[in-house]
């Protein structure tokens, strides 16, 4: 009986049973398949996890901008308390 490592090094002559030649490239190109199959999930995951990344990134630099900004409008909410009041108990 020959095995997928025999049908690679060369085509089988000495087999006894075509169904056995058959049964190793059918399990050959499975194996070939599937590897093509777990590179490309593999490359999929790896892009979106490279999408996902880069959207939080985006996300906080926003939250740090919306951070800032609200800093500033607490600043300047104080300067016009403290007029009003300077102005109004005066």
């Amino acid at each position: 009986m020959c095995s997928a490592k025999d049908w690679l090094q060369s085509p089988p002559t000495h087999c006894h049973s075509q169904r056995c030649c058959r049964k190793s490239k059918v399990r050959l190109h499975c194996l070939i398949m599937r590897r093509k199959y777990e590179g490309t999930k593999t490359e999929n995951m790896e892009l979106k996890n490279l999408k996902l990344y880069l959207e939080n990134r985006s996300i906080l630099e926003e939250n740090e901008k919306l951070r800032q900004k609200a800093f500033r409008l607490k600043l300047e909410n104080l300067a016009l308390v403290s007029q009003f009041q300077k102005k109004y108990y005066m």
